[in-house]
């Protein structure tokens, strides 16, 4: 799992979440995200990884 920044361009993808999110009252953010998420999990295919990501989320402090 990587957890050093390995986004191309972060300062853009940050704007185009912002973006999408624009306007949405706050369910739709939230299946917004749920969607995303799915999709990015989607790409990434590995059942391991995805495992790996899920609980080093959950162990982020807020």
């Amino acid at each position: 799992m990587k957890t050093s920044l390995n986004l191309q361009d972060a300062d853009t993808f940050y704007e185009q979440l912002l973006d999408a999110h624009a306007g949405l009252t706050e369910e739709q953010s939230q299946l917004l995200n749920a969607r995303l998420i799915l999709l990015l999990a989607n790409q990434v295919g590995d059942a391991r990884l995805l495992k790996e990501c899920v609980e080093a989320a959950a162990r982020m402090p807020d």
